[in-house]
């Protein structure tokens, strides 16, 4: 436990330049003060003794505003940057070294009216090494986000992310075309931000959608003055000078 409560400290300390040092990390932040209460009462959970630690939950709930319920499972290296409004569910999975930020719902997506027949089953999200959840996020059902991915603040996510992707969106759609290099996707992205070379392709195709409406228009435009009643008379009149002058025709008498 203790060992897993250090890998927890430096998470902080490694991830937020704005930490202070390792004393102001364990009395100034919620994420590790949750993780405290979590790491004894997990414990507790696994071996029946539901009641304590739920207690032990709830009470690291009303200091910290992170609802993590202890039957979670968590790996070390996990940080709650800022905190506020993450809420873990039961039978969420999530490995090691990763990120969330204030918000963040590892939810189900089952009708509590029926709740009576999730019990004892898998009903929240997987998040492998290294993944990173933006603010606002909400990962729901038992569906598993691969190692290294990243979801995007507020986004929404309801099927499985590949290892490496990047989502965002509502519901969330992959943006990055591939994984990053191994040595790249060990990097720390705050927020879950995509790689600046990260290409929506739903967007590109709706710019040049727009691109092609305006080249059009434009083009509509040129036609609509070319046929307009007054620019055909004095196309009309000019062509009809220019007749007279070819013929060699007398002026007219006015």
């Amino acid at each position: 436990m203790f060992a897993k409560l250090n890998r927890d400290l430096n998470a902080i300390l490694e991830r937020d330049p704005a930490a202070g040092g390792k004393l102001a990390a364990m009395f100034l932040y919620p994420s590790f003060q949750v993780m405290l209460a979590y790491r004894i009462a997990n414990p507790l959970w696994r071996m029946k003794l539901k009641f304590p630690a739920r207690f032990i939950m709830q009470l690291a709930r009303l200091f910290t505003g992170i609802e993590i319920h202890p039957g979670a499972t968590i790996g070390c290296g996990f940080f709650v940057d800022h905190g506020s409004g993450v809420v873990i569910g039961e039978t969420a999975i999530i490995g090691r070294n990763v990120t969330l930020y204030q918000g963040v719902t590892l939810g189900g997506v089952l009708p509590s009216v029926d709740s009576e027949a999730q019990r004892c089953i898998k009903r929240h999200p997987t998040l492998e090494d290294d993944v990173i959840v933006g603010s606002g996020a909400q990962i729901l059902g038992d569906i598993v986000v691969g190692a290294g991915a990243k979801v995007g603040g507020n986004s929404v996510v309801t099927k499985d992310v590949p290892e490496g992707a990047t989502v965002v969106g509502v519901p969330a759609r992959q943006v990055a075309s591939k994984a990053r290099p191994a040595e790249e996707g060990r990097n720390f992205s705050a927020y879950g931000v995509g790689h600046p070379d990260d290409v929506d392709p739903r967007g590109r195709t709706i710019e040049a959608l727009v691109a092609e409406v305006q080249s059009l228009r434009a083009r509509l435009n040129d036609m609509e003055d070319r046929l307009s009643p007054t620019r055909l008379h004095d196309e009309a009149g000019k062509a009809a000078i220019s007749d007279e002058d070819d013929l060699n025709l007398p002026p007219r008498e006015s």
